[in-house]
């Protein structure tokens, strides 16, 4: 009897450790939607991406060899007939060899053209580090949701059950004749009020993990039991220091720099259009047989060398209108850079002034709990006492679930908004 009981309490045990999620922090939430988002890893290919166009532009300044093989086949003594070359004699052969081309000049268009590239790679890199802030932020967003949610549904829980445990005293007193049924329906109203609210909290923290989940990168929602996270420190006193330690850290700021520099640097290359560029080319090999007219076989190697300089003098205006729509882009990337260094000061304005607000919220909504608890206690007193009537009980009990939810939707208000600031000052880890 003793071991099927042990038996019992193991099995027990067990389920019961199956059926509890996984423990979650907000440092592996991070760290798991770092290594599975997609927008993550799309970044990181555009970086990928950006390093052979590096290359790319680069081959130009190192040799290019092809070889070539080459056969031909004609009729014995056949000549040509027709074009300017009637008199020519036509053999059967076949040759191999090499090809060899070198650039020289094109007058700094190549050097221009990787500038431009290594600078596309820069600025494609500082994306990647503004998605990897965007995917953070969404994932402290999405943790401290959850937090929130769950500790909402906590109150509705233990509001539910104050709120029957009244109701059920008044149920008993007016079963006595000592309450009317109008402090009972008022009870049970409040009673179903707190069960709405309970269902409410319940789908709240539904979307919530289904959120969190996509934040991690999955298309399930998370099923983690998260570790609560201790308050931030308070806000700074100014806002001034905290606007030029965005523009100095923003990613999206080093990207756009990055992307003006290189349009500037692709300009460059457009105007080099319109100068000359010089060539070297060799080539050489071997003709193994010849079917001479005489019927001979003859062998011998071959290899020549020349230089090209080739000089732009017109082609319809289309080099100066490929260095003016390039002068155009690089206008715009500056216009871009202003564009966001101008909304950057403003978001870190406005998510500094939030900050401030839901840190006083905190104190605010305290003292409010404070307040909403004793005077609940003093309404169930008096009512209990017959001094007063449901309302009034009623009132209070619906102020201090108020309180309660307040006083934690400022906490989680406040980490979430501390951790905004965090991103919009590009401190955010």
């Amino acid at each position: 009897m003793l071991r099927k009981l042990r038996k019992s309490i193991f099995w027990i045990a067990v389920s019961a450790a199956a059926q509890t999620p996984p423990a979650l922090t907000l440092e592996q939430a991070v760290t798991t939607a770092l290594r599975n988002h997609p927008q993550v890893a799309a970044a990181q290919d555009q970086v990928n991406y950006a390093h052979q166009q590096v290359t790319e532009n680069r081959a130009a300044y190192y040799p290019q060899v092809s070889g070539e093989i080459t056969g031909s086949q004609a009729n014995t003594d056949a000549r040509i007939g027709a074009g300017q070359l009637q008199a020519s004699r036509l053999f059967n052969r076949f040759g191999s060899g090499l090809d060899l081309s070198q650039l020289l000049t094109d007058s700094g268009r190549t050097p221009n053209l990787v500038a431009s590239a290594r600078l596309q790679q820069q600025a494609s890199e500082s994306t990647l580090s503004a998605t990897r802030y965007d995917v953070i932020l969404a994932v402290n967003r999405a943790y401290f949701g959850v937090l929130n949610a769950q500790a909402v549904v906590k109150v509705a829980r233990e509001t539910v059950t104050a709120r029957q445990f009244v109701a059920d005293q008044i149920n008993e007193l007016a079963k006595n004749g000592l309450k009317s049924q109008v402090d009972v329906a008022f009870a049970d109203v409040n009673v179903s009020e707190a069960k709405l609210l309970l269902l409410r909290a319940q789908d709240a923290v539904t979307s919530a993990m289904a959120e969190l989940g996509r934040t991690l990168g999955s298309d399930q929602p998370a099923n983690y039991q998260l570790a609560d996270v201790p308050l931030p420190p308070g806000p700074p006193p100014t806002v001034d220091q905290l606007v030029t330690q965005a523009v100095d850290n923003r990613p999206e700021l080093a990207s756009l720099q990055f992307q003006s520099e290189s349009a500037y640097k692709f300009f460059e290359a457009e105007k080099d259009l319109s100068y000359p560029t010089v060539t070297v080319a060799a080539v050489g090999g071997l003709l193994p047989w010849i079917n001479a007219p005489n019927n001979s076989t003859v062998a011998f190697g071959y290899e020549g060398i020349g230089a090209n300089v080739s000089i732009p003098v017109f082609n319809g205006h289309l080099f100066a209108a490929r260095r003016e729509a390039a002068r155009e882009k690089a206008f715009e990337a500056d216009q871009n850079l202003r564009n966001e260094r101008e909304r950057i000061a403003r978001d870190v304005r406005v998510a500094y002034s939030s900050l401030v607000d839901a840190y006083q919220r905190i104190d605010v909504t305290a003292e409010f709990l404070r307040q909403a608890a004793l005077a609940l206690e003093l309404a169930q007193g008096r009512y209990n006492n017959g001094l007063s009537d449901i309302v009034v009980l009623t009132q209070a009990q619906l102020n201090q679930t108020q309180a309660e939810i307040e006083n934690i939707s400022a906490k989680y208000d406040y980490q979430t908004q501390y951790s905004v600031v965090q991103y919009t000052i590009g401190a955010l880890r």
